[in-house]
């Protein structure tokens, strides 16, 4: 019997690395997609790249880029600096790509149906809650929603990690043995991680809360 086909949204990030190796380990027959639109930490690219070619992962990158005149607002992709700070603070909402997840889904979901996967994961978690709408349960069920009906196979959304901490992520990531020196979650990029940016402090104290050493350079 054939393995379910899964296509799993891969930032190159932490979230999403524990995320591919969880649907991978799951039994899953995985295609991992990767999107560079324009971000300043494209960085993340470079990385999902690597560690597909390392687990064997058919892997595709799609440039996105031009879509990143339309969202200038946003200090990942716009001519603004990048905030430090916790992700509760609310200068951290300039952090927000305008309907970014809504456009990545929608992509990976007509992937999904092209190559006849019946799903869609992401990273999605507690975490972006607070200021990211479009990682909050009630995007993420009206989504699925419109998943299910958008083409003539429903596909189904997929967020394992939706109501979980990102301490808990890197606590599943852990027990699966995973390291994590091949991920990059700076919003700054630049050759060493910033430290100080929401992403950056976000990801140091899931280290923290589980006895870990970030192995990733700081500056």
């Amino acid at each position: 019997m054939s393995k379910q086909k899964a296509v799993v949204i891969y930032s190159g990030g932490m979230d999403s690395f524990t995320l591919l190796n969880r649907v991978i380990h799951d039994g899953y027959d995985v295609y991992a997609l990767t999107f560079n639109y324009g971000q300043k930490h494209v960085k993340e690219v470079e990385v999902a790249s690597k560690v597909c070619q390392q687990l064997n992962v058919p892997h595709k990158i799609l440039d996105i880029s031009p879509i990143n005149q339309l969202m200038q607002s946003s200090s990942l992709v716009g001519n603004i600096d990048v905030p430090e700070g916790h992700y509760q603070a609310d200068n951290m909402k300039s952090t927000m790509v305008p309907n970014r997840n809504m456009i990545l889904l929608s992509l990976a979901i007509g992937y999904a149906v092209d190559i006849e996967a019946s799903r869609v994961y992401y990273g999605a978690h507690s975490g972006d809650h607070v200021i990211y709408p479009d990682c909050r349960p009630e995007f993420v069920h009206a989504m699925n929603d419109v998943a299910k009906i958008a083409n003539y196979e429903p596909i189904s959304i997929e967020t394992p990690y939706l109501n979980s901490t990102k301490g808990e992520i890197l606590k599943d990531g852990l027990s699966m043995n995973l390291t994590y020196e091949h991920t990059w979650t700076c919003y700054n990029g630049r050759e060493k991680a910033c430290g100080k940016c929401g992403a950056c402090v976000e990801r140091l104290e899931a280290f923290a809360e589980n006895g870990a050493t970030d192995p990733v350079a700081y500056e």
